[in-house]
């Protein structure tokens, strides 16, 4: 397990060797001094070196700060705009095309992903465009299998299936924070006219598949003041989209649509469809996920239970859970993951009250493409809790990008559902005992885990192991 200091010395090293001309003049300016040159020579020689120099520490501060994101009380944040409640979760993405003149607006139901190719060339360095919010480099290219259905959309799942549409096959660039889009096998297309140069053709539009797939919650408040929750209310977000798009556009402040504050007309139709589209919420994903699931094929860090420093557990370390608020693209990318200006509510260990904080992260494509499962991150608290940072392996097992196992001392095989409510404390026991365990699969038959072997197989076997609601 990284620390930040480690991280820290190792970019003062590298910052040195890139910066060593500012020492060199210095030097030179020292000699030049000695033997009696110019007085300006000296002074230009002294200044470059002492801005060189200087330039050091705050080159391997700045990347360090980049590479290993703590979160500390600076970053805590008293006012964070909108009212965020704890189930909120804004994303905002980059936009997609405009699709023809008379293109409708219809669901699209994907019933086969698969990765076709991510190979991106920036490596482990950051790669930063200038007012490209999307570029094609870090997108992956997915294959998709869509089922289009027609203009009269029913919105109830996988039962429309089998009418009222068309099957669709294309390959499609998707945007890094839209992938849980296509894992929850709902989107929202565009579908060009039978006149339009390309009739027939098939267009995602990935903000607005963020919301029908439920990854972006959405709330509207009526006339009346009253707040309703619609995330995953597929047919009536359908519905508000095409009212939005006939009029240009509807502001959504966070993860609201405040219908006091459109014109008359507007307002009445939002309104008639509240009234008339009354449904069931759409499941977080639809049946079949194991047929789009992406997280297997992208990068970024594998889920495991974790390493467990001695000194740093010894010293009172630990673990709390924190939830993404808000994720805002940014125009800075790594191979593995998009740069992301996020809002966090981090639940402290101790139960005193939540607090939000907005730091700058670099997430992990895997973990984004199940977000319409869970927004929960794992934080690694330092010791006296002056500092926190996320851990992705952690996280990642936690969010059900990869699966567990617990092997028992008599050999057998027990395997934990994805997003199981028996990772969480068997996290937190192996961290109380300092037990690294840096895989996702826990074999107590290994001598290290002797002394929490017993407690392991309690909370396996005890455990209330629900997924997404559902009691197994």
């Amino acid at each position: 397990m990284r620390s930040y200091t480690g991280v820290l010395v190792g970019n003062l090293i590298l910052a040195a060797f890139a910066g060593l001309a500012g020492p060199v003049f210095l030097v030179v300016a020292y000699v030049a001094w000695a033997e009696g040159a110019e007085w300006f020579w000296v002074a230009g020689a002294s200044g470059v070196g002492a801005v060189g120099t200087a330039m050091i520490p705050f080159a391997a501060v700045r990347s360090a700060r980049q590479e290993f994101p703590r979160i500390t009380r600076r970053n805590r944040v008293e006012d964070a705009g909108p009212a965020y409640g704890d189930e909120t979760t804004v994303v905002w993405a980059p936009r997609s095309p405009g699709g023809a003149p008379g293109a409708r607006l219809v669901r699209a139901d994907v019933r086969e992903a698969s990765l076709v190719r991510y190979s991106p060339e920036g490596g482990a360095s950051f790669t930063t465009y200038g007012g490209d919010h999307d570029p094609a480099e870090f997108k992956a290219t997915v294959g998709l299998r869509l089922w289009v259905h027609d203009g009269e959309d029913t919105g109830e799942g996988s039962a429309g299936r089998g009418s009222g549409g068309r099957e669709v096959t294309e390959e499609v660039q998707v945007p890094s924070l839209c992938l849980s889009a296509v894992t929850a096998g709902r989107l929202a297309v565009l579908v060009d006219p039978p006149d339009a140069p390309t009739p027939g053709r098939v267009t995602v539009l990935w903000p607005r598949s963020l919301l029908l797939a439920g990854t972006r919650t959405c709330r509207v408040i009526d006339l009346d003041g009253r707040v309703t929750d619609v995330t995953r209310c597929a047919r009536r977000q359908l519905e508000q989209m095409r009212i939005s798009r006939s009029v240009g556009g509807v502001v959504m402040d966070g993860d609201l649509i405040d219908l006091r504050r459109l014109d008359a007309t507007t307002a009445a139709r939002y309104a008639a469809v509240a009234r008339d589209v009354i449904e069931e919420r759409a499941p977080v994903s639809e049946p079949g996920e194991e047929a789009r699931r992406l997280a297997e094929f992208l990068p970024g860090e594998e889920g495991a239970f974790g390493s467990v420093p001695r000194r740093w557990s010894r010293r009172g370390g630990h673990l709390v859970l924190a939830r993404f608020l808000s994720l805002r693209g940014r125009t800075t990318f790594q191979d593995h993951g998009p740069v992301l200006d996020t809002l966090l509510r981090v639940r402290p260990a101790d139960g005193s009250p939540a607090y939000d904080v907005a730091r700058r992260l670099t997430v992990p494509m895997n973990y984004l493409a199940v977000l319409h499962h869970t927004r929960d991150v794992v934080l690694r608290v330092g010791p006296g809790g002056r500092s926190q940072v996320v851990d992705w392996a952690r996280t990642n097992l936690l969010a059900g990008v990869t699966t567990a196992q617990v092997i028992a001392p008599d050999g057998l095989g027990i395997p934990l559902p994805r997003r199981s409510e028996a990772l969480w404390p068997l996290m937190n026991l192996l961290v109380a005992h300092g037990v690294s365990n840096p895989t996702q699969v826990l074999d107590l038959r290994e001598p290290r885990m002797h002394a929490v072997s017993d407690a392991v197989l309690d909370l396996v076997r005890g455990a209330a192991v629900k997924v997404d609601g559902v009691r197994l």
